[in-house]
């Protein structure tokens, strides 16, 4: 079997992608490849990050371009290179419905909380959301996309528990570093073939001989 290739979208600063790169370097994961890092953000860190590991690093701008537009600019790139597997590591674009039916449940994309709860927000804003509402048990949540937001298929969620001197950023750092675990854990039941949708539900399916 090839290698999995995997193309990452992010317009932040990719800290998730450092946690994958460490886990190729690793062996952690194996026979996987960033083939290419694309972002709509000229100055993203993520691109600085790409770079650093010999990883192609793509700025498209979406300047005067509907989503559509624009997706298939990255559609085309992304066919060049015979992605497998895409990857939303702080993409603060919504995809189109073009996209998504293009890539259908080829698209996994990270949120820092446990889904449904505290859709919609990126980045800070949502911890700031989770410590101003007072919950108690916080977390992220890996869903494959669908064409609302934040609403696909949840794949995978790890639980993180808020402390009473959380700030939003220590908050956001233990969130994290439970986001790349997860979705270490995901890319592996990718490459298996273990991750079947079923309406609104993904069923990770047992490891078999034929997936080892």
């Amino acid at each position: 079997m090839g290698k999995l290739r995997i193309a990452v979208l992010g317009s932040t600063r990719g800290t998730d992608l450092e946690g994958i790169f460490k886990a190729i370097e690793n062996g952690e994961l194996e026979n996987v490849e960033i083939a290419c890092v694309i972002s709509n953000k000229k100055k993203a860190y993520i691109l600085e990050r790409a770079r650093k590991h010999g990883v192609e690093a793509i700025f498209i701008s979406s300047k005067g371009k509907t989503r559509e537009e624009y997706d298939k600019l990255i559609a085309e790139e992304l066919d060049k290179r015979n992605i497998d597997l895409i990857l939303l590591i702080g993409y603060m674009r919504i995809l189109s419905s073009w996209f998504v039916k293009k890539y259908k449940w080829k698209i996994m994309n990270i949120h820092p909380s446990l889904l449904p709860a505290f859709a919609g927000g990126m980045d800070l804003e949502v911890h700031k959301a989770v410590l101003e509402y007072g919950v108690k048990v916080t977390g992220c949540t890996l869903h494959f996309v669908d064409e609302g937001v934040d609403t696909g298929p949840i794949i995978l969620q790890k639980p993180v528990y808020v402390e009473e001197e959380d700030t939003p950023e220590t908050l956001k750092a233990k969130v994290q570093k439970a986001e790349q675990e997860i979705i270490i854990e995901a890319i592996k039941l990718y490459q298996e073939g273990r991750l079947k949708v079923e309406g609104r539900r993904v069923r990770i399916l047992p490891k078999t001989n034929r997936n080892r």
